[in-house]
């Protein structure tokens, strides 16, 4: 199979009718076989029933359909795991991204073999002030910690090698870090293409600001994971013996320096005066807190237990 199109969505109820018959235009104009995977998000609308219009009448059409809303990394996540195609293409089920662009992702990855190919939205129709500005920001972020030169790294537009797909793990909300996430399991060669950005047709949008909020916490802990997630105890091992020594020697040399004083019968005062003792003591007990944290990160590394982050409520022609 060629291509697995993967649409994850919520309530887009409006979109989806125009959306599918521009898929398989694009499909039977390019002789491609495919299947079309939607993710139901917990939609509250009639998107599900549409969906399931669709795989009636057309048994490529393929879908998942949550219980509730578990977020966008679940439903990639669910959708990755199912899909079969060589190439796999995610968009958003909007209209904001085009089908159009989807032969020339297909051939940079079956022709030119990236790895992973990240849709750039260089021209947008959002707000300046509420979308472009924060997402310029996010991105050179994303940048500079990662060391993926990627221009947008929030673009649903993706194409994926299907190997790549099926060796990730997208969760929480890391989907905004696919790309960070394929390059720490090995896949080196990511590469970008300018997209249309199309304005937005039908509703509203289902991020807001907190979205960019979110995007930075997640960008420290990807950072923290992909450095430090198998091994917790290189960084918080190292962090608290080193403060637990620091401390260890500047109590003892505040006691040795009394006990010296009391043997010269030079003025002294008591160690529990001395504002340093209590400075070393802090430190010899944060040292121990940070080197425990290690060492229960390392145990719960070796004892968890991969608890599923979503409920499948009905799939359709898997």
């Amino acid at each position: 199979m060629n291509l697995s199109i993967l649409i994850p969505l919520l309530n887009e109820e409006e979109s989806l009718k125009e959306l599918y018959i521009w898929i398989i235009k694009v499909m039977q104009s390019n002789n491609y076989s495919y299947e079309i995977i939607f993710v139901d998000d917990g939609s509250t609308d009639n998107s599900w029933q549409i969906i399931e219009g669709f795989s009636n009448e057309n048994p490529n059409v393929k879908g998942i359909r949550f219980m509730k809303n578990f977020g966008k990394s679940q439903a990639l996540h669910a959708g990755f795991a199912k899909a079969k195609g060589d190439v796999i293409i995610t968009m958003d089920a909007d209209l904001q991204d085009s089908p159009d662009e989807i032969p020339e992702l297909y051939e940079m990855i079956t022709n030119q073999k990236y790895d992973l190919v990240s849709g750039w939205k260089k021209k947008r129709y959002d707000s300046v002030v509420a979308k472009n500005l924060p997402s310029k920001l996010f991105n050179w972020a994303a940048r500079k910690t990662s060391g993926v030169e990627l221009n947008d790294f929030n673009c649903g537009l993706k194409a994926y090698k299907n190997v790549v797909v099926k060796n990730i793990e997208v969760s929480g909300e890391m989907h905004r870090y696919i790309p960070v996430l394929a390059k720490n399991a090995g896949f080196g060669k990511i590469g970008e293409k300018v997209v249309i950005h199309q304005a937005r047709k039908y509703g509203e949008t289902k991020f807001g600001m907190e979205r960019f909020i979110n995007g930075f916490l997640d960008l420290i802990t990807i950072w923290f994971l992909s450095r430090f997630g198998k091994r917790p105890m290189h960084l918080f091992g190292a962090m608290g013996s080193l403060m637990f020594i620091i401390g260890f020697l500047s109590a003892g040399y505040i006691g040795v320096s009394k006990l010296y004083h009391m043997y010269t019968g030079m003025k002294y005062t008591l160690v529990t005066n001395n504002p340093w003792f209590y400075i070393a003591l802090t430190t010899m007990i944060l040292g121990t807190q940070l080197f425990l944290a290690g060492f229960l990160g390392e145990i719960i590394l070796r004892t968890k237990n991969n608890e599923a982050r979503y409920k499948v409520a009905r799939e359709v022609n898997f």
